[in-house]
């Protein structure tokens, strides 16, 4: 086996339960195309190898690409992409195929990153069934008014509906992480046709809105460039306005969007 890399975040997943409950979570996808990202020692590309139509696992570590190009040689709908999922043409890996399911024991120091460009892609996927650091899948699911509720939460509930699944501790991995990992599911399903918002505008808003924790939303505004007299005039009725984005529904941050655009 080649060598741990910390610098890579590698905690590889032995407990047998966990891998096979993650391959579970996906659903049937027999004639089908799934994406994995970061394969690892292949815990889960077993399982998917069995299943899938067509499984492309993406893996930056060199050594154990090679591993899994071998394990596999044989596994005709099993293809190896040696790369960082995030530099990936993921469009071209997916090809016709899409949407298709994506997989993932993610790495703890780019998880956002990842996420960040799944959403990007949304049109790319129907379902992910992701493994991360337990603070971050919290994050994802969190409601209004909930310490954990920010902008990851809102990005991640425009894109779909996001289910927490189940909690692993440390020693289901080997070299064991010195934190609680979570699995979620994230259902696809893009919201900014429904909320009457366009993508680009809204998300540059909601960097706004967040920007600083402690401020209320309509001094973040003001911070972000809108003017005063806007805020004031154009302000929808139902919100407070002293209330803090942390406190606002994605359906009410969508009001308030339109109402100042």
């Amino acid at each position: 086996m080649g060598k741990h890399k910390p610098k890579l975040g590698q905690n590889f997943l032995i407990d047998d339960g966990a891998r096979h409950a993650i391959a579970d979570a996906l659903g049937d996808v027999h004639g089908r195309t799934v994406i994995e990202i970061g394969p690892g020692r292949g815990a889960i590309t077993e399982i998917l190898a069995g299943r899938a139509r067509r499984l492309v696992a993406i893996e930056l570590d060199e050594s154990l690409a090679a591993q899994l190009r071998t394990e596999f040689a044989g596994r005709g709908n099993v293809e190896i992409v040696e790369s960082d999922f995030l530099e990936a043409d993921v469009a071209a890996l997916v090809g016709g195929d899409a949407p298709v399911s994506v997989v993932g024991n993610l790495p703890y120091y780019i998880t956002s990153d990842i996420l960040l460009k799944l959403f990007a892609s949304v049109a790319l996927w129907d379902r992910a069934v992701l493994m991360m650091q337990r603070e971050v899948a919290e994050r994802l699911s969190a409601r209004p008014g909930t310490r954990e509720y920010g902008l990851l939460s809102v990005t991640a509930q425009m894109h779909g509906s996001v289910s927490s699944l189940f909690t692993l501790g440390p020693g289901a991995f080997q070299p064991p992480p010195e934190v609680h990992s979570s699995v979620v599911r994230v259902e696809f399903a893009p919201r900014f046709a429904e909320l009457g918002v366009e993508r680009e505008g809204f998300e540059r808003f909601l960097r706004g809105c967040f920007a600083q924790k402690r401020k209320t939303l309509a001094n973040n505004l003001r911070a972000a460039g809108v003017e005063r007299d806007a805020v004031a005039a154009r302000w929808p009725e139902g919100v407070a306005r002293e209330a803090r984005a942390e406190a606002l529904t994605v359906e009410e941050l969508a009001e308030i969007y339109k109402a100042l655009r």
